[in-house]
Order: C-alpha cells, then sequence, then structure tokens
C-alpha cells in the first residue's frame, strides 16, 4: 500500500504529464511577421494581381498552413531592378522603407520579425542596374551592411537568405544579362553560405540560408514556370509566371519555416 507522499508525488506526475500537450503546444505556436526584400521577383514583376499573387503572398499562405505557425502577417518590399547596392542602409533609399515595414510590425512582442532577402540577380548584369555588376566580394560586403543594420535596429529579428533563381542566358531586356550574368549570379552561392556561417559564430541561430533549391527548380521548369518575355536576344526567362510564384514561394516558406524547426 503506498503512503500518503508516493500517493501525492504519484497524482503530482500524472497533472505534470497530463499538462504536456497542452504546454508544448504554447511554446510550438509562432505569429510570424515577415519583410521580403528583393527586386521584380519578389515584387511579382508580370503577374496580374502581384499583392495576391507574388511570392510572398504564396510564401505567407504556405507558412500559414504549418504546423506551429498561428498567424502570418507580411509586408512586400521588392522593387523592380534593385540591387544590393539600392538596398545600402548609407544610401537612405530603400532601406527607410524596409525599416518603416519592420516598425509597424515592433510593438507585437508575440510575433518572430523575419526579414526574407533574395537579391542578387540584378547584382549580377553585365550592365543596366544600379551598381552591376556586383562582384562577388561586393555583393557579399553590401549583404552584410544590409543585414547588419537590420539587426541593430531590430535585435530580436531574424534573417534568411535565399539563394537567387535561375534565368534564361539571353535575357537582355532593359538590361543585359546573358550568360557572363547567369555565371556571376553563381558565384553569388558561396558568399551567402560564408556570410551566415560568420554571423553563425557571431548571432547564432539569426541569419540563416534559406532556399537553394529555386535555381535548379527553374532552371528544369523554366518553359512551363517562368513568363515567356521577348528581349534583344528574343524570347527569354527571368520572372515567375503565377505558377512559378507560388512554386517560388513555397520554396521561401520552407527556407523560413527552418526557424522554427
Amino acid at each position: 500500500m503506498r503512503t500518503y507522499g508516493q500517493r501525492a508525488g504519484v497524482y503530482l506526475l500524472m497533472l505534470v504529464i497530463a499538462q504536456l500537450p497542452s504546454m508544448a503546444q504554447k511554446k510550438a505556436v509562432t505569429n510570424l511577421n515577415i519583410v521580403f526584400i528583393g527586386n521584380s521577383i519578389t515584387h511579382g514583376a508580370t503577374l496580374k494581381e502581384p499583392e495576391k499573387e507574388a511570392p510572398p503572398a504564396r510564401a505567407a499562405e504556405w507558412l500559414q498552413t504549418q504546423e506551429g505557425v498561428r498567424k502570418v502577417n507580411f509586408s512586400n518590399q521588392g522593387v523592380s531592378g534593385y540591387t544590393t547596392v539600392d538596398f545600402l542602409p548609407a544610401t537612405g533609399k530603400a532601406f527607410k522603407k524596409i525599416a518603416a515595414a519592420a516598425e509597424v510590425y515592433k510593438a507585437e512582442k508575440d510575433a518572430l520579425l523575419v526579414f526574407s532577402i533574395d537579391l542578387g540577380t540584378n547584382d549580377s548584369a553585365v550592365e543596366g542596374p544600379n551598381g552591376a555588376p556586383v562582384s562577388p566580394e561586393n555583393y557579399k560586403k553590401n549583404l552584410k551592411a544590409i543585414i547588419d543594420q537590420l539587426l541593430a535596429d531590430f535585435p530580436d529579428s531574424r534573417v534568411v537568405v535565399h539563394q537567387p533563381i535561375w534565368y534564361s542566358p539571353n535575357t537582355y531586356n532593359g538590361a543585359i544579362y546573358l550568360q557572363r550574368g547567369l555565371d556571376r549570379l553563381q558565384t553569388y552561392f558561396p558568399e551567402i553560405n560564408d556570410l551566415v556561417k560568420e554571423y553563425g559564430r557571431t548571432k547564432p541561430g539569426q541569419v540563416i540560408v534559406g532556399d537553394k533549391q529555386g535555381f535548379g527548380y527553374f532552371k528544369q521548369h523554366a518553359a512551363a514556370e517562368l513568363q515567356a518575355e521577348e528581349g534583344w536576344q528574343g524570347v527569354f526567362y527571368l520572372h515567375p509566371n503565377k505558377i512559378g510564384a507560388e512554386s517560388l514561394g513555397k520554396l521561401w516558406g520552407k527556407g523560413i519555416y527552418k526557424l522554427l524547426k
């Protein structure tokens, strides 16, 4: 026969076990506020309703269905033609709008503030966009300047950097990209990885690599999921169409979801 102390101990243990599911659920459920930083691909160029169809909107939709996510708010700060140079805090150009968008979410203490970055397509161009062509070293330097300021202004935030997606080697619209640009774009990938590793030593867990699959995915599915556009060297593929934007949004969503794991 158990003593009173033993019975009390068993009762207490059963009470704790009964509460574990609700305790785990409280820890797992997260509200997300996401500020998307990027170029025309982020903005949703060529889409009829970018506010609903662009990759940021699709990423938010996908995240909303995932376990552990309660509510997702987002701000699309993608600007057509912009490079990492345009987003540098020192220029006072696009960074102010990013900060203003994040300030709206800053007061929500029960939500995780995330900056989702997808830049590099315009940086890689041979000629046209501001600062292009941007060398791999300067691409990394620019990204670091942007991220450093974001973490200084919003110290509790997280940053997810996605690798840019593929574009056809004959891409030549108002700007010149071509094979040289495509080759340069791929030199940015190791720079992203190295930068994130550096943050891993100084700010563990705050900056991660998001999507790495987009480049290969859109190279394989270009005809079906990228918009066919007329250029100076024939039909080229650069911007996701409606189907492609949904696919890219899901890839970005998966990259952001890594933060919750």
